[in-house]
Order: C-alpha cells, then sequence, then structure tokens
C-alpha cells in the first residue's frame, strides 16, 4: 500500500500564492505517475496536475496552466504543486493521488488517494 499525505494549504488573497506538498511512504515504487486534482463544494472532483514518477513529464489542465507548477523530489518521496496567482475559482479541496499504470487525467484511473488540504481563495 501507499500512503499519501498533503499539506500546506490555507487561507490567500486572490493573486497570492501557496505550495502544497504531497509526502508519500510505503509501497512508493509501484507508483508510475502522480497528479494533483481538487474539489469545489458542489462541483465533482477534477484533474488539476500531473508528473511522472520518473522522469519530468508533466501536463496540466488548462484552467492552471502557466500558473501551477507540479514538481517532485525523489529523494523525500514528495510531490509539490506551486500555485501562483491564485483565483477565488481555485478555492477548493486538493487531493494528491498515485497511479500505478500510467498517465491519466482520470479521477477513476488512480489507486492511491490523500486526505486532502483545504485552499481558500478570498477576492
Amino acid at each position: 500500500q501507499v500512503l499519501l499525505v498533503e499539506s500546506g494549504g490555507g487561507l490567500v488573497q486572490a493573486g497570492g500564492s501557496l505550495r502544497l506538498s504531497c509526502a508519500a511512504s510505503g509501497r512508493t515504487f509501484s507508483i508510475y505517475a502522480m497528479g494533483w486534482f481538487r474539489q469545489a463544494p458542489g462541483k465533482e472532483r477534477e484533474f488539476v496536475a500531473r508528473i511522472s514518477w520518473s522522469s519530468d513529464n508533466t501536463y496540466y489542465a488548462d484552467s492552471v496552466k502557466g500558473r501551477f507548477t507540479i514538481s517532485r523530489d525523489n529523494a523525500k518521496n514528495t510531490m509539490y504543486l506551486q500555485m501562483n496567482s491564485l483565483k477565488p475559482e481555485d478555492t477548493a479541496v486538493y487531493y494528491c493521488a498515485g497511479n500505478r499504470r500510467g498517465y491519466s487525467d482520470s479521477v477513476y484511473e488512480y489507486d492511491y488517494w490523500g486526505q486532502g488540504t483545504q485552499v481558500a481563495v478570498s477576492s
């Protein structure tokens, strides 16, 4: 099994920045790729960004492209999401997830999930 723990959420004004972290433990060698998703109240969970666990291959949702940066530190088994130029519509619970099989933007194809961290952006 793989345990994922997010941290770094909080309240920030529009235009501000936050950096989320996702610490992985357990059978991390089984992870092929990792991603960030978010879920706003009353909405479905949506894809934000993903990164290969062994290369620099990254991909972003159009809504965050140019503002968010996903990265990882394999030595620390930790993934990050640097969020800049935050907007009120970025308010959501942010989840990190691990995929054993490949790259995907679908919530249904991720095998491991963290508990989520709240991000709130005020206008």
